[in-house]
């Protein structure tokens, strides 16, 4: 018995597919962090423009995500998760074409800012969407997929950076950017084949559609009746009573603005996991590894890319194995396993930038400790904090709040990535990169202890069951004495 509980579980064939459609969509903000981190070297070359002006070509998309994240909870409340898909794709599309197409900087900073809102809704959505079709076992993994796929797609970005570095600089960096919009398309045309999630429908009044969705996505039919139970209670119940087709998101910011002790400590969780996502610094590290190994010695433009393919394919090597097996070891292992290597990854890159710091002669071993502890770094990332954030902060919210929950969580992660990113090489100039690097890993210590004290492990339990983990002992025992 003990064997069969550690197996890890499979997902359906069908729930896979849907998965996989919902999150290629994070392949868009990938591509841009993997394809911008050379880009930018060359556009900053080809169009003259200072640091400060390229921490805001780096960081105008991260900032405005924010206006997508912020928008995206009540839009897919409204439309539907499905057609929120499409509309973050259809956005990223107009603005991977206008940054391939920009002729200044200016121009090119209208093409981040488009592109940032489509970044936004899609972030928000695809987890989201997977969490509310996938069912209690196998949603770990399939929720982790959009964090794998962002990282399939920051490989690709270096893939295509090394391929095209070597053209002229006035249209390299023009296609690195504007091919983007390929999978924009072919994203938004494959979105339309997965069926709405069976939470919205139930939320909508259209149980029947509901029960469809489950039963291709459960393993047995009574598995899927069980779960229609367990949604359409929650969603008729006196607190949640929004199974009709005119319910938009009514009331939600006023219980989130004004939440119950319960719906507070879901949020806190989720903003606070939000936060230590990007204040570990992953963003920055990954926009401006270049800069970083041009400090530690290594000059050669396309050395300098080729070292972030290496790091790229390291990367998403291990998010996918952290991705397998989150639902055999569960949320906390993995993420206090992630925040306690990324402390110690960051504080290795510090004292090696910092040797480095001020000396004409780079010695091999300081050099390779740089590039070891950048891997350390965006491995650990990917093993624990880079996943878990979407799939906790999914899974957490009830489900009348949990679509503008997330977003606001969301837009929590965007404004501190874009404020990272927008300000790294100039605190770098003030303090070093070595001092930056120990004070990320300063933040991700203090994380350790937050995840620790105030994250729940939520594996292996429905969205609906999840709630109960917040809430205070005296009024679960109420609860049970109700039911009783």
């Amino acid at each position: 018995m003990q064997s069969h509980q550690r197996r890890t579980p499979r997902p359906s064939k069908y729930a896979l597919a849907c998965a996989l459609l919902a999150s290629a969509n994070s392949i868009l903000l990938g591509y841009d962090i993997g394809v911008m981190s050379g880009a930018a070297l060359f556009i900053r070359e080809n169009l003259k423009i200072s640091s400060v002006q390229e921490e805001i070509l780096v960081g105008s998309l991260n900032v405005f995500s924010l206006i997508g994240s912020l928008a995206s909870g009540k839009t897919s409340d409204w439309i539907g998760r499905r057609y929120t898909i499409v509309f973050a794709a259809a956005i990223f599309f107009a603005g991977a074409l206008l940054m391939g197409l920009a002729s200044s900087f200016a121009f090119l900073i209208i093409g981040r800012i488009v592109a940032g809102v489509g970044v936004g809704y899609s972030l928000m959505t695809a987890p989201v969407y997977t969490a509310e079709l996938s069912p209690a076992v196998t949603r770990g993994f399939l929720t982790a997929l959009p964090e794998v796929f962002i990282n399939v797609g920051i490989l690709l970005g270096y893939v295509i950076n090394y391929a095209l570095s070597g053209l002229s600089t006035s249209i390299n960096w023009r296609l690195m950017l504007g091919l983007a919009a390929v999978p924009a398309i072919a994203i938004g045309g494959g979105v339309m084949a997965m069926p709405e999630s069976p939470r919205w429908l139930i939320m909508k009044g259209r149980t029947v559609e509901a029960n469809r969705v489950l039963q291709r996505t459960s393993e047995s039919e009574e598995e899927a009746r069980r779960r229609l139970d367990e949604i359409t209670a929650a969603a008729a119940s006196t607190h949640e009573n929004i199974a009709s087709a005119n319910w938009h998101g009514q009331g939600v910011w006023k219980e989130i603005l004004c939440p119950s002790p319960p719906v507070r400590r879901i949020l806190v969780a989720a903003i606070g996991i939000n936060f230590f996502m990007q204040a570990s610094g992953n963003d920055a590290v990954m926009y401006y590894t270049p800069e970083v190994f041009k400090a530690a010695g290594i000059h050669n433009r396309r050395g300098l890319v080729g070292v972030t393919v290496i790091m790229g394919l390291t990367k998403t090597t291990v998010v996918l194995i952290s991705a397998l097996f989150l639902d055999h070891y569960g949320r906390r292992p993995l993420l206090l396993l992630s925040s306690i290597g990324l402390s110690l990854s960051l504080a290795g890159l510090g004292m090696g930038s910092k040797f480095l710091e001020h000396r004409d002669h780079k010695p091999i071993w300081a050099i390779a400790l740089c590039v070891v502890s950048v891997c350390a770094d965006v491995s650990f990332f990917s093993i624990g904090l880079g996943p878990i954030t979407w799939v906790y902060t999914s899974e957490i919210f009830p489900m009348r709040l949990r679509a503008q929950g997330s977003s606001l969580a969301l837009s929590v992660n965007r404004l501190v990535s874009g404020a990272v990113s927008m300000t790294f090489l100039s605190v770098s100039k003030k303090i070093s990169f070595g001092g930056t690097f120990f004070v990320l890993a300063g933040v991700m210590a203090m994380g350790s202890v937050f995840f620790y004290l105030l994250l729940p492990e939520t594996r292996g339990k429905s969205l609906e069951e999840i709630g109960k983990l917040f809430e205070d002992k005296d009024e679960k025992s109420s609860k049970m004495g109700e039911m009783s």
